[in-house]
């Protein structure tokens, strides 16, 4: 009967003119492997089903004895359960070897193949901020069929702990997607999304701009100029969503009949949508500069469309402080006093929305010009009404923009609109 091997007796064993196997007492199948360099190593055999197979642990001493012990003992649970280890490492270093496994290129493939087919531009740019901000980092080099729940649990659990719940909300709803898509492709045999939902909710923001806001907003459009003020006034006086109004090209607009018309591939709802311009709007972008000479893109520095919206934001916020301080300053007021609240682009939608209900434009109206999918329009309702309500809508936006240019220039309005909050 074979002894026990001790750690000083594998220490202790030296070389022969030919290779050796020196069997483990303690562990059946564990063997210690001598080569006649001196080289020492570990394997164990074991039998599956009519066959002798023999798995290699590793080399000692990286691998010593207690260490491959535990992964005999592993090898052999694996074998009374049915498996073959041996043909499990195979198959692993296999994978390993095909780089196209690796979660880095899975993502590039994922990208080409489907994200860029199926998906608007601000979905794409969505993704691809989930993957380059917190996967490719995380796991670019492992396997993709080594990603598990757990794994997942972690990046949601980081981005909670960041106080960041709709950014957890969009990561998760990212990776959904793509996990569902690797396991369509028989990348992966079950997606690791499955019942792992958000730690936090998000908030719904409520977040617009009053009157006096509006008016330093637009002036400080007017301040930074071409190209983050033109899209700022143009946002606010369309109320469409950001990617829609940066992303606008001329071949969608006409300036005769004064529409824009948003194509179904570009609407965050995928249906096509008509947007009334009003003479504000039509004077803005008569008064647009071209880009050598090419006229591709409403709002562009170069041959893409404008893209760099945190900068945009930035100068906006900095100009609005700067005009409030100064006003202060000649009123006789601390203008390091004068703040103002945080808001982001998409809080424009929500004062034109509001601007509008108050100046008694229907609920219905407002959302048609929001392409909103709700009320009138959704479910069974929206199947049969498929009004597009022109009209209302280009007379709702005029008289928006009068209000707008009433409260930020302190021009007149028509002699049928009321203002609908004071100036402060």
């Amino acid at each position: 009967m074979a002894k026990a091997l001790t750690v000083r007796s594998v220490e202790a064993e030296k070389p022969g003119p030919s290779r050796r196997e020196i069997p483990d007492g303690h562990m059946p199948g564990l063997f210690l492997i001598i080569q006649p360099t001196g080289g020492k190593s570990w394997a164990v055999r074991y039998r599956h089903g009519a066959r002798t197979r023999k798995l290699t642990i590793g080399a000692f001493p990286a691998f010593g004895l207690a260490d491959a012990r535990k992964a005999a003992g592993d090898a052999l649970r694996a074998v009374a359960e049915g498996r073959d280890p041996a043909l499990e490492k195979s198959l692993q270093k296999a994978e390993q070897a095909d780089e196209s496994n690796l979660v880095k290129n899975v993502l590039g493939r994922y990208d080409r193949e489907y994200l860029q087919k199926h998906n608007r531009p601000n979905t794409i740019a969505a993704a691809r901020s989930v993957f380059r901000n917190r996967l490719r980092p995380a796991w670019g080099n492992r396997l993709i069929s080594s990603i598990t729940r757990a794994d997942v649990k972690a990046i949601r659990s980081q981005i909670s702990a960041e106080g960041l719940p709709a950014a957890e909300i969009r990561t998760l709803a990212v990776m959904s997607k793509f996990f569902a898509w690797c396991a369509d492709k028989e990348l992966i045999e079950v997606s690791p999304m499955i019942g792992v939902k958000p730690e936090s909710k998000a908030k719904p923001r409520k977040r617009f701009l009053s009157d006096a806001e509006i008016r330093l907003f637009w002036l400080a459009c007017g301040k930074v100029g071409w190209p983050a003020g033109d899209l700022g006034r143009l946002l606010l006086l369309t109320g469409q969503r950001r990617e829609e109004v940066s992303a606008a090209a001329w071949a969608e607009i006409d300036l005769e009949k004064r529409i824009w018309l948003i194509p179904d591939h570009r609407a965050k709802n995928g249906e096509e949508h008509e947007v009334p311009l009003s003479q504000a709007v039509v004077d803005l972008l008569k008064a647009l500069p071209t880009v050598d000479g090419k006229k591709t893109y409403v709002i562009s520095t170069g041959a893409s469309y404008f893209q760099t919206y945190s900068r945009a934001k930035t100068l906006l916020e900095t100009a609005m402080v700067e005009i409030a301080r100064e006003e202060a300053a000649e009123r006789g007021e601390d203008p390091q006093g004068v703040t103002i609240a945080p808001w982001t682009f998409h809080d424009l939608r929500r004062t034109l929305s509001t601007g509008l209900h108050e100046l008694g434009i229907a609920p219905h109206i407002v959302e048609a010009i929001l392409n909103h999918v709700s009320g009138h329009r959704a479910g069974v309702a929206g199947t049969y009404n498929r009004a597009t309500y022109a009209h209302e809508k280009g007379r709702a936006l005029k008289i928006w923009a009068d209000h707008v240019l009433h409260v930020a220039e302190g021009r007149a309005l028509p002699h049928n609109v009321e203002p609908i909050r004071a100036v402060s």
